[in-house]
């Protein structure tokens, strides 16, 4: 791999050369192992550790099939689905991969006795399998996650409807975190130039998720003027949309669980903060089986006085369990709850009154097609969204990378240098990044 970084770092992009770079036979990998999907047995999720079940192998290269690219990862991501898999919730990946290797001979190249995890990259391509037209050797690119096989009717409007969607290192093989990964042709965008490679690496599955969430419309189609509450606004995914939110002249009403953390969104530009915390909302009792309907009504009155008196049109949803009945409640009569995840529990309750006798739509939003990444990575290297990058771990320390994520210790999102032998480096555009230098360096200091 050294004479496929030292390349790369040399800065050279030459077709010819790259394509004549030799493949290792072996490559390093954050992988979990199928023989250990029973490790954590008994213990509550909160007590599973993610260093205990994600390793780093030596793994052979695969081939490529048609329509796939190889690339050299610079940069990585954790991601929850990140934690979800090192964990074995809500269940082992494994299955996602057995599933998926009944489907062709390529796809059985999947069902393997390890799992390569990531669902991010920055990095450069190496090869291209047949059929790639579009791609080249020498590349700079990123991937988004969506890992789709298109031979379904259904997936010609929104990919994200074809039977046969998965999202890349979580219900597939060979993800970002690792030196070398295969990504369909058609998960590949133009890396920002302007950006080093963690940063890069970053923005791809939140920015996106967030994106079709709440400005597509397959979405909530966000428009000017709408008020739109955000849970964990601070966080890796809710960081992105109170960007949006801003960009495209919302106000956005950010819940967040501690001072620090409304800091965060006010360094952002958002003026409007709630710190759960603080206010000390129970939507539950303590044995978690009752919702306290009056802890509702007072967050909607927390809510209307931040906004001289109006109801939200638009909650970005994606605690789950914990919040959710609160969150149907809170919407504005005719608003839109859109919930992307569940992190706190998959089985919402919520008092369907309030649904239907105020006309309140709820969505379900579940990454981005390629489109709709597309142009949220376009925001990204026009410099009108910049990572949230809070801390950048070096590939063996992904274990507690992932502990970061799993405990909430973290803000923003966590990055993982795999080539790159240290932070800084990738920009080739350093005009633009001098223009954008303060906002690069005030989001990445959340």
């Amino acid at each position: 791999m050294h004479e496929i970084r030292d390349a790369i770092l040399s800065g050279e992009r030459d077709e010819a050369t790259f394509a004549a770079l030799p493949l290792p036979q072996t490559f390093r990998a954050v992988t979990v192992h199928k023989d250990e999907v029973d490790m954590f047995a008994g213990r509550a999720s909160r007590d599973k550790d993610p260093r205990e079940s994600l390793h780093l192998d030596q793994v052979p290269l695969p081939e490529l099939a048609p329509g796939e690219a190889l690339v050299a990862v610079m940069a990585s991501a954790v991601n929850y689905n990140t934690v979800w898999t090192s964990i074995f919730e809500p269940v082992s990946t494994f299955s996602f991969l057995e599933r998926y290797g009944r489907i062709s001979a390529a796809a059985k190249r999947h069902d393997l006795p390890y799992h390569i995890v990531g669902s991010d990259l920055s990095g450069v391509v190496l090869r291209t399998g047949p059929g790639v037209h579009r791609w080249k050797p020498g590349q700079e690119v990123v991937a988004h996650c969506l890992s789709v096989e298109l031979e379904h009717q259904d997936g010609h409007n929104d990919t994200m409807l074809d039977p046969e969607q998965r999202i890349w290192g979580f219900e597939t093989n060979f993800g970002g975190l690792a030196e070398l990964a295969i990504v369909k042709a058609n998960q590949l965008m133009r890396k920002p130039r302007h950006l080093t490679w963690e940063e890069a690496a970053v923005p791809g599955l939140v920015n996106s998720t967030a994106y079709r969430q709440l400005i597509s419309r397959n979405g909530a189609g966000m428009k000017l003027g709408d008020r739109v509450l955000i849970w964990g606004a601070s966080g890796g995914l809710g960081s992105y949309a109170t960007q949006l939110a801003l960009a495209g002249g919302a106000t956005p009403i950010c819940v967040v669980s501690s001072p620090e953390k409304a800091q965060i969104c006010r360094k952002m530009g958002a003026d409007l903060v709630i710190d759960r915390n603080e206010k000390g909302y129970r939507f539950w009792n303590d044995e978690g089986t009752k919702q306290n309907q009056r802890e509702w009504k007072r967050l909607g009155s927390d809510i209307r006085e931040l906004t001289n008196g109006h109801d939200v049109d638009i909650v970005f949803e994606h605690p789950g369990r914990e919040t959710f009945g609160a969150s149907v409640y809170v919407a504005r009569k005719g608003g839109t709850i859109v919930t992307c995840a569940s992190t706190s529990g998959f089985l919402h309750e919520f008092d369907n009154r309030y649904l239907w006798m105020n006309l309140k739509r709820i969505i379900g939003s579940h990454f981005a097609n390629y489109r709709e990444a597309w142009e949220a990575n376009s925001l990204i290297r026009r410099g009108m969204i910049h990572p949230t990058l809070s801390r950048s771990y070096a590939m063996e320390e992904v274990g507690q990378a992932a502990v970061d994520v799993h405990r909430n210790l973290h803000q923003g999102k966590v990055g993982v240098r795999v080539l790159a032998p240290q932070e800084g480096l990738g920009v080739t555009k350093p005009e633009m990044r001098a223009e954008n230098l303060e906002a690069i360096n005030r989001f990445r200091d959340i």
